[in-house]
């Protein structure tokens, strides 16, 4: 027999007891802490226990803050249907600022960190309004990104800070840098070991599946590794120190250098790194996106884009093969296997690519294969997909009105589809953050199984082993984190007197 939590302002039969959700929760109610949760395992009903026990002291409202908006829409429906409170808004950007303004006073209040940024920049709303927060994906609030910016603006506050994720980075800058930001005390975490979580695991059965690049690519693809090598010669005679392994990020890392101190050098190396782009895309995305992105990077012009496309005698003879290619229907090796594996697992299956081109392409390919799919990607600008079609997208995928989602990042993240059987990584990504994501969304319910495709002899190969190493270290980095907060606290309490009050 189902036990429920029986709390004030939570639902009567809604929420099941779970001993690991309620432990977390308690330690997250007393200090500001970052609980670590694998996917499925429902952070947000840990996050449910916290707000009851908020609402209960009727201190302040409080914010619940995700990255997306079909997620911030996911957790303003889990609070609506699980506790027993009316005044439960939903703000994001869609809304114009009167609204905005009424929306804020609410009790609770799900929004994207955006707008919630923007409008305490704005004055609109003011962080006193809180006495708890919580971040969900907390792993972002690094750099620039807009949790920083909320961070910033409750450092003086007495609100509860919470942050939630499946995984801390991989870096100790980055979980530094987070634990800092949000005045952090401690790091409350399970893993899928953990005896008290064990019993509500689901195993996820990994595939990796290589694959040859067709003749037509690997061509393409020599042609612009000559171009690239041209590149890398002439830095190394104009001074710049790089080594033999040829990587986009240690390129990107010497653009300022390069700026400031070595002008002759900016137009072989912002030339370097466009190669290395489209080759990125040929290698793990196929024909149609390294064309496309060619297009659009002729369009921006820019140093050193006259010479690669028009005089180049390497770059300009790849373009003219890939549109050979494309002209007789060749796009990626990855195309025929995609119908092969969604074939071979009955049920509803998620498609993550990290490029919109791709979505795309995979999309198209797969109708024509006869196989219903859908495509669920952000907002940028004036393209891509706005809040409400987002939100519709899954629906109709939950509610089986096609088989295959095909998405770029804003999938990634807490989408919750209890029903999807299997994940495909059409391109494999060198962040533990995000294959953990990607991964989460099968294994809920039942058995899941994850298959990731890596063209041989390409990116692909390089990111699985930077994206295992990783791993690895994300693993251990709760621990390390836990064990640094731990000697903060005890060099704190040793100190006395003058000590102390500096």
């Amino acid at each position: 027999m189902t036990d429920f939590v029986d709390k004030k302002y939570v639902k009567k039969n809604s929420i099941e007891i779970r001993d690991y959700q309620i432990n977390l929760a308690n330690q997250a109610i007393t200090e500001n802490c970052i609980v670590v949760l694998p996917t499925g395992l429902g952070k947000t009903a840990v996050a449910l226990h916290v707000i009851s026990e908020y609402l209960s002291k009727g201190t302040g409202g409080i914010l619940f803050l995700a990255p997306t908006r079909v997620l911030v829409n996911q957790h303003y429906d889990f609070l609506k249907n699980n506790l027993t409170l009316d005044d439960i808004a939903l703000v994001t950007g869609e809304d114009p600022i009167p609204k905005r303004t009424n929306l804020w006073n609410n009790s609770i209040v799900c929004a994207t960190p955006e707008i919630a940024r923007n409008d305490l920049i704005r004055g609109i709303v003011n962080p006193d309004q809180f006495s708890l927060v919580i971040f969900d994906e907390v792993h972002r609030t690094v750099g620039d990104y807009a949790y920083s910016g909320i961070a910033e603006r409750f450092g003086d506050s007495s609100a509860r800070l919470v942050g939630m994720t499946a995984t801390l980075p991989s870096e100790k800058e980055k979980a530094t840098e987070i634990l800092t930001k949000l005045r952090i005390s401690s790091v409350a975490e399970r893993t899928e070991d953990s005896p008290d979580v064990k019993p509500y695991t689901q195993e996820t059965n990994t595939e990796w599946i290589n694959v040859e690049l067709p003749p037509d690519l690997k061509a393409i693809q020599k042609l612009l590794k000559l171009a690239l090598d041209e590149r890398y010669d002439v830095l190394r005679k104009n001074g710049i120190r790089l080594a033999e392994q040829q990587s986009l990020s240690a390129l990107l890392r010497i653009r300022q250098f390069v700026l400031n101190q070595n002008r002759r050098s900016a137009k072989p190396l912002f030339t370097a790194i466009r190669i290395h782009y489209a080759l990125n895309i040929l290698e793990a995305h196929g024909i149609t996106p390294f064309l496309k992105f060619c297009e659009r990077a002729k369009a921006k012009k820019g140093v050193g884009v006259k010479d690669l496309f028009e005089i180049d005698p390497n770059f300009t003879r790849a373009i003219h093969l890939a549109n050979e290619a494309q002209s007789r229907g060749i796009e990626h090796s990855k195309i025929p296997k995609l119908k092969e594996i969604i074939e071979s697992v009955p049920g509803k299956a998620l498609i993550f690519t990290s490029y919109r081109d791709s979505v795309d392409l995979i999309y198209n390919k797969l109708t024509e294969l006869g196989i219903s799919a859908g495509i669920l990607i952000g907002k940028a600008g004036d393209a891509g997909l706005k809040q409400k079609k987002q939100i519709e997208t899954v629906q109709n995928f939950r509610d089986g009105l096609f088989r295959v989602l095909v998405a770029t990042r804003v999938g990634e993240e807490g989408l919750d589809i209890a029903e999807v059987n299997q994940v495909i990584f059409y391109d494999n990504v060198p962040s533990s953050v995000r294959f953990i994501q990607r991964r989460g969304r099968t294994g809920r319910k039942d058995t899941g199984k994850l298959v990731v495709l890596i063209a041989k002899n390409t990116i692909d190969e390089t990111y699985y082993w930077i994206g295992k190493r990783k791993m690895t270290a994300a693993k251990s980095m709760g621990e390390k984190m836990t064990k640094v907060l731990e000697n903060n606290q005890e060099i704190e309490s040793k100190k006395s007197g003058l000590d102390a009050f500096l």
